[in-house]
């Protein structure tokens, strides 16, 4: 993609200070054209198929603001989110967080990775350890990182458990005796351990409830603005995404076909899946998010 073309699309890597002496902030995540191909079992040993998961792609996460990345099974996001939390590399382009390239994704760029960025995936029952207490979840990423002393650990995790909305009682209980919103809140609380500066939710809705969800959105949308995180949010449903997003980037076959904010979306769409999307799909949401 040409530097001109990131500029028309919005996508262009901040600026140098100008004489002035003022800049853009610099993105907490900035993907800089990837594209992702993995091999398929099909074709021969020596020439196996491939498929071309993410073609191209090139967006930012700026400081404070949510990005809703939505389209259908298939169409790349989930990849996407994977390149964002350094769990995959890209096969061409680079991966920016906070102006420090981590494409190589070397020890320490992990590490630099991990304290920056968490996730919250669609099962949290699969998630969470089902033989790992809460509290020892919690604790976990506290000890593996060596932040704090015992203590300190302690009066985190009570924080944690707090800030989500549960009782201290749930900390001794195993993931298999909680329900299922309970158990997204805890990985939401794992997820804010090390006090990141974002977070990717990849469908963090889809394996709940409908009465669920809207608690689970409003949550997030809560810590959201009292931490002061950014967030990605991807779903494919398009309507929960309007309601939580800032911007939005649609997906298909692993291109970003439309991109905006959210009210420019849903209110000029200008590719036809878009248009597909907003007039084949009902919400998913509670009927309680459009009062």
């Amino acid at each position: 993609m040409s530097d001109q073309q990131r500029v028309i699309d919005g996508t262009a890597a901040p600026a140098a200070a100008d004489a002035g002496g003022t800049s853009e902030p610099a993105p907490i995540i900035f993907l800089d054209d990837i594209s992702v191909t993995f091999k398929t079992r099909t074709g021969s040993i020596l020439h196996p198929n491939k498929v071309q998961a993410v073609r191209g792609l090139t967006l930012k996460l700026m400081p404070g603001e949510t990005l809703g990345i939505v389209g259908e099974s298939g169409c790349g996001k989930s990849t996407t989110a994977n390149v964002m939390c350094g769990l995959q590399a890209p096969t061409t382009g680079k991966v920016f967080f906070k102006g420090q390239d981590v494409t190589k994704r070397t020890a320490e760029m992990r590490r630099v990775i991990g304290r920056v960025i968490s996730v919250v995936f669609q099962d949290p029952a699969t998630a969470l350890n089902a033989r790992m207490s809460v509290h020892d979840q919690l604790l976990d990423p506290l000890k593996v990182h060596r932040i704090g002393d015992k203590d300190s650990r302690e009066a985190r995790v009570q924080e944690l458990i707090e800030m989500v909305g549960l009782p201290g009682s749930v900390l001794d209980a195993l993931p298999g005796q909680l329900s299922g919103g309970q158990r997204q809140r805890v990985a939401i609380a794992r997820a804010l351990s090390l006090k990141p500066d974002a977070i990717i939710a990849d469908e963090p809705t889809s394996a709940l409830d409908v009465s669920v969800r809207a608690q689970i959105l409003n949550l997030l949308m809560d810590l959201k603005r009292d931490l002061g995180l950014s967030m990605v949010f991807i779903s494919h449903d398009i309507q929960t995404v309007r309601y939580i997003s800032d911007r939005i980037i649609v997906m298909n076959a692993g291109r970003a076909v439309e991109r905006g904010t959210s009210e420019e979306v849903f209110a000029r769409p200008k590719d036809d899946y878009t248009k597909l999307l907003l007039g084949a799909a009902p919400s998913l949401l509670h009927p309680e998010l459009g009062k």
